[in-house]
């Protein structure tokens, strides 16, 4: 398998299914910052130029959410899907909820805040995706009093992907009035099969770019 991917982005997502399931795989660097993404050949795995894609032989597959969903099926003994249907749809549950209800907000302070040009730039978006985060999140945090893991008793797709999300809202302060989700965010990244944190990934590019100039 090879993973396309680059630093602090939902590759991280994609690196801890792979990380949890202990397989081999080869980790291919698309760098955004030169936008080798919009490169013909990279275009031809994913149109929409953007990372991570997994390529599996000759299948391809584009979504962090969808890489780690897949992966947990390709190796069901793992155990990063519940094989009980009700547990399994819980967690499909928090998979969605983590996609919908917290990534977008945090997507859109980082557009309003990063992204886009500065002239495009909202303040007022910014202010209500992060209320829109905490909102959801204390949702979140109220599910995971008494609880390790958002499902069950072990760790499974919806950690993979959702706890990428707590290091991102972190780095925006805003998982600060919410104690179990900063307990849950050190619990598994002290993993060891858990990928780097979203600010040693950044930090990672910033050294790579010193040692290239």
């Amino acid at each position: 398998m090879k993973l396309y991917g680059f630093g602090p982005t939902r590759s991280l997502r994609a690196l801890w299914g792979l990380g949890e399931l202990g397989e081999e795989f080869e980790f291919v660097s698309v760098n955004l910052v030169e936008g080798e993404n919009h490169h013909p050949e990279f275009l031809r795995l994913n149109p929409a130029g953007k990372v991570p894609v997994l390529v599996d032989g000759d299948f391809v597959l584009t979504e962090s959410a969808a890489i780690v969903l897949y992966l947990a099926e390709k190796y069901p003994a793992k155990g990063l899907l519940p094989t009980d249907i009700k547990e399994r749809a819980q967690v499909y549950r928090w998979v969605m909820f983590a996609m919908t209800e917290l990534e977008q907000p945090l997507w859109r302070i980082t557009r309003h805040t990063m992204l886009y040009p500065e002239e495009k730039r909202l303040p007022a978006d910014i202010a209500l995706a992060r209320q829109d985060f905490v909102d959801m999140a204390t949702v979140l945090d109220r599910h995971m009093a008494g609880r390790q893991f958002i499902v069950g008793d072990g760790i499974t797709v919806a950690d993979c992907v959702t706890a990428y999300l707590m290091d991102w809202a972190n780095e925006q302060n805003l998982i600060d009035d919410h104690p179990q989700l900063r307990a849950y965010l050190e619990r598994m990244y002290a993993r060891p099969t858990a990928p780097p944190r979203i600010a040693e990934a950044f930090a990672d590019i910033q050294r790579n770019e010193i040692h290239a100039t």
